[in-house]
């Protein structure tokens, strides 16, 4: 298992994403990235994103980190981790969020957030496992 840091969209990653994106349970009405989409991600310098490959050099795996700054410190957040079906229980989700914690830390964020489907019971485990701690507030979004 190989985890790449992306540095440039091609679409070998357009790919990738259009077959792992509907796999995401809150993903029905969010469509796989264009490869524009994917250029921007790329560019913006808050924002990290992770691939993990297969034996075959297949990308089996995603998450997005973003580390940004707040008048109180340096934060970071944790999105659209998805690993391929076809991957599950291979260790590739733990792989990439040890890696994004890792990442997180040399950039100097003092903590990372996520928020988790409550019916991605497996995930749910895993975050747990590695620390992570459910919070207790509210969550608010506003739509446009």
């Amino acid at each position: 298992m190989q985890i790449d840091i992306v540095t440039q969209a091609d679409e070998e990653l357009r790919g990738a994403f259009q077959r792992l994106i509907p796999q995401l349970t809150n993903s029905n009405s969010n469509p796989p990235p264009s490869l524009n989409d994917l250029t921007a991600l790329v560019r913006d310098s808050c924002t990290t994103l992770m691939v993990t490959r297969n034996e075959h050099g297949e990308i089996v795996g995603a998450l997005t980190l973003t580390v940004y700054r707040v008048p109180t410190g340096i934060r970071s957040i944790i999105e659209d981790v998805i690993v391929d079906t076809s991957a599950r229980g291979e260790g590739v989700g733990e792989a990439l969020m040890n890696r994004a914690i890792e990442v997180a830390r040399e950039k100097g964020a003092t903590n990372i957030s996520l928020t988790c489907n409550p019916m991605r019971a497996a995930a749910n485990r895993l975050y747990q496992r590695l620390g992570f701690k459910q919070r207790e507030t509210n969550l608010y979004q506003y739509k446009f």
